[in-house]
């Protein structure tokens, strides 16, 4: 029942891909010609486009296809499923416009259609699939096609895997328990007990359990490998949560060494022409930020200043940057010239009585942020980093957290890989750090253009944020 189901979940997801852009044909073609936006041209009828309309249909599942478009998994962010399509569809268009030139020597397409075409295909492709993952996460959310799903681990790694699957029923995992080191976890355990990890050959069977979950990072090396072959030779998948192993020994890259197979721990992603790839997208961005935000912020100093007659608009504080150097970190000041006076370095709390009354406003939609765009303009901090901090916190930090400093090795961000997941302000340190190291080691110029983009609704829709 369960295959059958995702057999026709990819047919639909195949369908759809086709319906959608063949509709995107035919509209690019009437914008171009019978709309009369852009002229009339009776040399250009649709049959003279149907044969684009067939190899696409024949292109669209192998390219697609190729680019892994048609795997099933349970989480797809929109962005990655829009950089995609973007990929796949660019590939498609020009694949097309070859054949169509082998096929038919007469074959002359208007450019402008076909840059109609491009652009509608991608958008209609994209808003097909979209609707289509929605209509199977409504099927799963139902209990259809569900992974029954084991957890291995008992602590607080295990604790937010099951957390995290329990608040997105949409996924379509059903957790049916989880297996400990020792008794001494089982009262810690966040689901059902079903055994020990010598007990696994006896649970996977008994409890037809389709995917395992590794998230215990004390499990040795053997015990590993050992529940791996495992769960491959039963045709179980196995992932695992890196937790500390991740903080720890964050990305490998494989060598072939003469046959030898290696493993490179990998360093930071940016060096080289990256660090001129990445600064010159910090320019270009906060340069026009600030031009197109620039009454907006004049509006809200303005606020600032008639909400608190005895402070300055600006509130300026150190904060550690690239390498460990300190920086004097700009912010719309939203809490009183006294805050820190008798308190000292401290976390802002929910309903915190040191704001101003505008200032509660600027720091739930992180508004108070914007005079960073400064920093990054003149190179003291980056579009997107990790999240800097005050020079009290990281001496704390640094001493706690295995391999906090090495966040620093790259710029501080207005906004951050931690943060556009949920991570921000009085939330685990531990787990910043390993989602700031993931960003240092894995950066790439769509990693920053997809955290920008998803920032504003991380704002909106942070609970975090006061």
């Amino acid at each position: 029942m369960k295959r059958r189901i995702g057999t026709i979940a990819i047919v639909a997801l195949m369908l759809a891909d086709l319906l959608t852009a063949n509709a995107a044909l035919f509209v690019a073609h009437y914008i171009r010609f019978v709309s009369g936006a852009i002229g009339y041209e009776e040399l250009h009828p649709l049959r003279s486009y149907l044969g684009m309309g067939i190899i696409q249909m024949v292109a669209i599942p192998a390219v697609f296809a190729a680019h892994r478009l048609y795997r099933l998994r349970r989480h797809v962010a929109p962005l990655d499923q829009l950089y995609g399509v973007f990929s796949a569809y660019s590939i498609t268009t020009v694949l097309v416009m070859v054949v169509s030139a082998l096929i038919w020597r007469d074959f002359g397409p208007s450019r402008l259609l076909v840059a109609i075409l491009w652009a509608l295909g991608i958008a209609f492709v994209f808003a097909g699939r979209l609707v289509t993952f929605a209509l199977l996460s409504v099927v799963r959310a139902r209990g259809i096609s569900e992974e029954r799903l084991l957890v291995v681990g008992a602590g607080d790694a295990a604790r937010l895997v099951i957390e995290r699957i329990r608040h997105r029923p949409r996924l379509g995992y059903r957790p049916v328990g989880c297996l400990i080191a020792s008794e001494f976890e089982r009262d810690a355990a966040p689901a059902p007990v079903l055994g020990s990890i010598a007990d696994l050959a006896e649970v996977i069977p008994a409890h037809r359990v389709d995917e395992v979950i590794v998230a215990m990072p004390s499990l040795s090396h053997e015990q590993l490998v050992e529940i791996v072959s495992y769960c491959q030779g039963e045709r179980v998948n196995i992932r695992v949560y890196p937790d500390l192993f991740q903080m720890l020994s964050a990305g490998v890259e494989t060598l072939d060494l003469s046959g030898l197979p290696l493993l490179t721990i990998r360093d930071s992603a940016l060096r080289g022409w990256n660090v001129i790839v990445k600064r010159a997208m910090d320019i270009v961005g906060s340069a026009a930020i600030l031009i197109v935000l620039s009454l907006p912020m004049l509006v809200i100093a303005l606020l600032v200043r008639l909400s608190s007659a005895g402070g300055s608009v600006f509130y300026i504080q150190e904060r550690v940057g690239l390498d460990g150097r300190p920086f004097h970190c700009l912010k719309f000041r939203s809490m009183r010239a006294d805050a820190e006076t008798a308190s000292g370095p401290v976390w802002a709390s929910t309903d915190d009585p040191r704001r101003t009354t505008i200032g509660a406003m600027l720091r739930r939609f992180s508004l108070d942020e914007l005079p960073q765009f400064i920093n990054v303009l003149i190179g003291e901090m980056s579009l997107v980093g990790p999240r800097p901090e005050r020079p009290y916190f990281v001496d704390q930090f640094r001493q706690s957290v295995p391999r906090y400093w090495d966040r620093h090795r790259e710029k501080a961000g207005i906004t951050g890989w931690a943060q556009v997941n949920g991570l921000r302000g009085n939330t685990s340190i531990e787990e910043r750090t390993t989602y700031d190291l993931w960003y240092v080691e894995n950066w790439t110029p769509w990693l920053d253009i997809k955290i920008l983009l998803r920032t504003p609704f991380a704002a909106i829709s942070d609970k975090n944020a006061y």
